[in-house]
């Protein structure tokens, strides 16, 4: 089983109007769509969040029942609201402006979490828009440590997010911790070079790669490529032209996790985990929003 853990949120798209812009909510949260897209690819699913006890929180759960998790586990946060994440397209690549102050989803009780309640756990996935606040920190550093205890391999995509962030050195510094702990890493190229600060695809994974992490970066229209150990490759993808981008690289994610969950990483798996996921976060771009349900 692999467990995601992280926001669950709406994902308010907007489309321009002829007085201002309509905003359509769809559910969305990087980890929840990662469980999705992970359940759609054939592994057993758990996912953990929060969501206000509000209007947006009751639809988010009611939408996230859709995806038949194995465990859906979505605590309600009487004191705070949902968070949102308003999105504007522009020919299918999105901007992101979130409305999060003190909302819910970097308040998830950990105490709550019954991590031994999983059945057959491999993998925890733990989502990264929690370590903008000083609570979601104390957070996720609770479950890698569980993740470590538990012996279970830890993912984690940075998913790189400067408006939320007081500037680049400490966005750098909150991600650092969880890039160092975790066994599989996902990055886009320009997050690799943002953080890094290296100009170069090999250099740049070489300076945060070590011994048995898989360290995978998407490439766009190019790909993807992989680096484990002494092997290392890219894999090409299908060119297509985007509806929506939100979501693909979760989609990418979520498929590949499926697809190496309790595997050992050969090359000839990971290749094979790597082809699907292309293909996964290549359709994601067809449709608005980042899940169907």
């Amino acid at each position: 089983m692999i467990l995601a853990i992280g926001e669950i949120l709406a994902d308010m798209i907007g489309e321009k109007a002829e007085s201002g812009m309509n905003f359509k909510a769809f559910c969305g949260g990087a980890p929840f769509n990662v469980a999705v897209n992970a359940k759609n690819a054939g592994a057993k699913v758990a996912f953990v969040g929060r969501v206000g006890r509000d209007p947006v929180g009751k639809f988010l759960i009611k939408e996230a029942k859709k995806a038949n998790l194995e465990r859906l586990d979505i605590q309600e946060d009487t004191v705070r609201s949902t968070t949102l994440a308003f999105v504007t397209l522009t020919d299918g690549e999105r901007d992101f402006a979130f409305s999060r102050h003190d909302t819910a989803d970097f308040n998830t009780d950990f105490d709550k979490i019954d991590f031994e309640g999983y059945e057959n756990l491999n993998l925890i996935h733990l989502g990264s828009l929690m370590l903008s606040e000083k609570q979601g920190k104390k957070f996720a550093q609770k479950v890698v440590k569980k993740a470590k205890k538990l012996g279970k391999k830890l993912s984690f995509d940075i998913n790189f997010r400067m408006d939320i962030y007081r500037d680049f050195e400490d966005a750098k510094k909150a991600y650092k911790p969880f890039v160092e702990s975790a066994d599989i890493i996902k990055f886009s190229d320009d997050e690799l070079f943002d953080y890094t600060g290296i100009d170069g695809l090999i250099p740049a994974v070489k300076s945060i790669s070590k011994k048995d992490k898989l360290v995978v970066v998407t490439l766009g229209s190019r790909g993807s490529a992989y680096f484990y150990n002494d092997i290392s490759g890219t894999v090409p993808t299908e060119k297509v032209k985007p509806i929506d981008t939100t979501g693909a690289g979760d989609a990418f994610f979520g498929t590949l996790l499926a697809h190496l969950e309790g595997k050992e990483f050969t090359q000839e798996n990971i290749e094979n985990a790597m082809v699907k996921a292309n293909k996964a976060g290549a359709d994601a771009t067809q449709f608005l929003g980042a899940i169907k349900l």
